[in-house]
């Protein structure tokens, strides 16, 4: 099969997201300059760079309270930070309730039962149990093609690891099962791992 996407798939469901997977899912917790604080997952997200390290994900819709975007792309524009936490598959259901189009009332943290921390470096919440938070402060926003794409670009400014993910000082992904998502409704999960080395290592 070939297509071009301008002239569709078709296809009962769009195959793009499926074709490209597994994607790390980015659950992006910010905080208003009104105080309101958001919680939503991401999966287009991925770390960018070593040094230092950044990070970026993707906000592909709008929501009629927000005009142009949603509520995290709209509170990184008033503030300039936002927290990376990462989605482990004991987590699933209360991610998957965050990530409801939301009235930018809802705190989704209260509205999903999940238990908040402070962040260490920026004035944001974080998912307190999570394997890991990342603390960002945005470098860039860029705006993509079509009506409602955008890309947030930050530095990561501060790292929260769990006690438990490091196994003789390597954080270990199978110590909590990284949630990962693929195309249409579905996700998977990892709970293994190989390692390969480089040509010349």
């Amino acid at each position: 099969m070939y297509y071009r996407p301008a002239d569709g798939h078709g296809l009962p469901h769009n195959p793009f997201n499926a074709v490209v997977s597994p994607r790390p899912i980015g659950w992006i917790s910010t905080r208003g300059s009104d105080g309101s604080e958001n919680l939503a997952p991401y999966s287009f997200f991925n770390a960018v760079a070593y040094v230092p390290p950044q990070v970026m994900f993707a906000s592909t819709s709008a929501k009629e309270d927000r005009g142009d975007t949603k509520d995290s792309v709209a509170n990184i524009r008033d503030t300039g930070v936002f927290c990376v936490n990462i989605v482990e598959y004991a987590a699933r259901d209360v991610m998957n309730q965050t990530s409801g189009m939301w009235p930018k009332e809802t705190d989704e943290f209260t509205d999903a039962g999940i238990e908040r921390a402070d962040c260490a470096e920026i004035a944001c919440s974080r998912v307190a149990n999570a394997p890991a938070s990342l603390e960002c402060r945005v470098t860039q926003i860029l705006k993509l093609e079509g009506e409602a794409n955008f890309a947030v670009f930050g530095e990561v400014v501060g790292v929260h690891l769990r006690d438990d993910c490091l196994v003789d000082g390597i954080f270990d992904v199978t110590t909590y099962n990284p949630l990962t998502r693929l195309g249409y409704k579905d996700y998977s999960v990892i709970r293994e791992k190989f390692s390969l080395a480089r040509p010349g290592e």
